[in-house]
């Protein structure tokens, strides 16, 4: 059995996401399972260190996740040969002085996103990077997800046929801290430290609307702060400064024909359908409506036929002619297959096209919806 190990800076993994899906749920898992397959007689096989600034976290989370090496010493690991990979899952704004860091060390990057606040610095990130010869990927976990693997599954079958318009729903209540203890940290919610809903989900929403529907060629975003002030991890009250809410349009070049986006992302919502997020789509022969982990479709011929007449109860259940996508495979956690894909993609150059260049993309997107709010109109994206 030939086994290629692959040393990894794992930097920031000590905040939530780091450690549940990045840590635990992919590159313990990806251990513990004997590598990443190739073939029968060949595998890759992580091996990382914990990096942070926290030497108490660090201690804990190595203990509970096995992994032996930590520090708290950055440039010590930048500099040994042993670790050709760096991730980052810093907060946003000290991502970009660490990724040119690990480049100029020679490492290869992979990094959560936004990349960056701004498409400048984003796009220069990515320049740098392919400059030094390293190669580069960033998170975009969404297109891995078992509700829009079915989702892309059904448009590239043709079921829906021609795809006119798509309504996105995501968020979901985070208590503000007052009554009930908060359940994102407080930065999301401070403007100076990066924070805010448009600079975050947009990223997301603009890889998910390119791969599976088309290029979005226009924005129109509406941004908002709900709750004025909130409880930090340290028990203080603190302004909030970034936006909670968005509300945006988006314009998409499909392949049959333009399709219009509306797409709502809220922390102050109280969630009343399928999941946390919802993609519901419809076009000429059907429509779907996917969540993270399920999908139902409705097609022409299992549409009912609505009256208008608010003067009786409704008799028709509109749940009831949906069917759901059944389980055709196991579907692993999305954050993990596209680890195993950048490694094998480090280690075999398998193609892997989620790279910086697209991180500035979802960067872009962010910032001209912000500019949109700013200048309440559409906006144009130009292409990169």
């Amino acid at each position: 059995m030939k086994t290629h190990k692959v040393g990894i800076i794992l930097n920031g993994v000590t905040g939530r996401m780091g450690t549940n899906q990045h840590l635990m749920r992919s590159i313990v898992e990806i251990i513990n399972q004997g590598g990443v397959w190739v073939n029968p007689e060949e595998t890759i096989m992580p091996v990382p260190i914990l990096v942070g600034r926290n030497e108490t976290k660090l201690r804990a989370l190595s203990a509970r996740s096995g992994v032996e090496r930590w520090t708290t010493d950055l440039d010590s690991v930048m500099s040994d040969p042993n670790f050709s990979v760096y991730f980052d899952a810093q907060s946003t704004l000290r991502r970009a002085d660490a990724v040119k860091a690990a480049a100029t060390a020679g490492k290869h990057v992979y990094c959560e996103k936004p990349t960056a606040v701004d498409t400048k610095t984003a796009l220069d990130l990515y320049h740098f990077c392919e400059e030094k010869g390293v190669k580069n990927g960033v998170v975009q976990d969404k297109l891995w997800l078992p509700g829009l693997v079915k989702l892309q599954r059904a448009i590239e079958k043709g079921y829906m046929g021609r795809i006119f318009s798509v309504t996105g729903d995501f968020g979901y209540w985070v208590f503000e801290g007052h009554t009930v203890p908060a359940q994102r940290p407080s930065w999301n919610y401070r403007k100076e430290d990066g924070g805010g809903m448009i600079i975050d989900m947009l990223c997301h929403w603009r890889y998910v609307l390119d791969n599976i529907f088309g290029p979005v060629k226009a924005v129109n975003c509406r941004g908002a702060t709900h709750i004025k002030e909130r409880i930090d991890e340290y028990g203080k009250p603190y302004a909030c400064t970034a936006d909670d809410a968005a509300y945006a349009m988006f314009e998409i070049d499909g392949p049959d024909g333009e399709i219009v986006v509306n797409f709502n992302s809220s922390w102050c919502t109280r969630v009343r359908r399928d999941d946390l997020l919802t993609l519901h789509v419809d076009g000429e022969l059907g429509s779907a409506v996917a969540g993270l982990r399920d999908c139902r479709i409705q097609h022409y011929s299992n549409t009912p036929k609505p009256i208008w007449n608010p003067d009786i109860d409704q008799p028709i259940d509109f749940y009831d002619d949906w069917s759901k996508i059944p389980n055709q495979e196991v579907y692993d956690n999305a954050f993990k297959v596209q680890w195993e894909m950048f490694l094998k993609h480090v280690v075999l150059d398998t193609p892997f096209r989620w790279n910086l260049k697209e991180g500035a993309k979802g960067v872009q997107l962010a910032e001209l919806g912000i500019k949109s709010w700013d200048e309440r109109k559409w906006l144009d994206i130009p292409e990169l």
